[in-house]
């Protein structure tokens, strides 16, 4: 189900703390946005940079509240309610500022009262924490990264001034199997970085990448070479005879 399903249909149902666990933050708003504009309801955005910022209201936000102060926004999002209507309040990586007992009372105030005066609290974050004085009144959602059809869009808009750096057939979907699980940016970086090293989208450079952010989770470390299909065939059989040693290596 696509974010903007999920949004409608839990703040139609009063769910007034909706946590979205996301690695894409900038997608994740956007979709929100657009579907708060095309159901007329009024969304205010709020990180520590660039303070708050409301979007479709009829006014401008409290003038203590356009900075960077957590707080203050919290407290801005009774104010921005509308009389007959529906008004969200979004916070980018809201989880650093939750170890505070006066902001987790004020979520919890404003979480309690929004059903009454229809306003939402939507906390956009990589991370799932929770406070535990609020887990009964915040729903977690998630934000799914890109499926198939949108790698296969992201890759053919960035070679629309050159077909030709866009593969076909089962080179194309070897080029979809590899972009799986990677968000809209690095799959945009890493076919760019195809394209500008051989003229055309190639599966091995989007393994490369792929490495590098598991190497970063420190969760697993993937060989690419070992499974990249289009690597010349000597090599990979080469590698697949070291692949005991690999193993052997790692358990040490």
């Amino acid at each position: 189900m696509r974010l903007a399903e999920q949004l409608r249909d839990y703040v139609n149902s009063a769910f007034t703390g909706l946590w979205i666990h996301t690695q894409e933050p900038d997608e994740a708003e956007r979709e929100i946005l657009e579907h708060t504009r095309s159901a007329g309801w009024t969304t205010a955005v709020w990180d520590i940079a660039r303070g708050l910022h409301v979007v479709g209201a009829t006014g401008s936000p409290p003038a203590e509240a356009t900075g960077g102060d957590p707080l203050a926004a919290l407290r801005a999002l009774r104010s921005l309610a509308q009389p007959s209507g529906t008004t969200l309040l979004v916070l980018h990586n809201f989880h650093r500022f939750l170890n505070s007992p006066e902001i987790v009372q004020t979520v919890f105030t404003e979480l309690v009262g929004g059903k009454e005066r229809r306003t939402f609290i939507v906390v956009l974050s990589p991370a799932v924490q929770i406070p535990f004085e609020l887990e009964k009144l915040i729903v977690e959602l998630e934000h799914a990264l890109p499926d198939r059809a949108q790698l296969e869009r992201i890759a053919t808009e960035l070679a629309a001034d050159n077909p030709s750096d866009l593969p076909t057939g089962d080179d194309f979907e070897r080029v979809l199997d590899a972009a799986a699980g990677l968000t809209r940016y690095e799959a945009e970086g890493a076919f760019a970085l195809s394209i500008t090293r051989h003229n055309l989208i190639r599966p091995e450079t989007i393994w490369e990448l792929k490495c590098q952010t598991l190497k970063k989770s420190g969760l697993l470390t993937l060989y690419w070479c070992l499974v990249a299909p289009t690597f010349p065939k000597p090599f990979r059989s080469h590698f697949l005879d070291c692949l005991p040693a690999v193993a052997a290596d790692e358990q040490r």
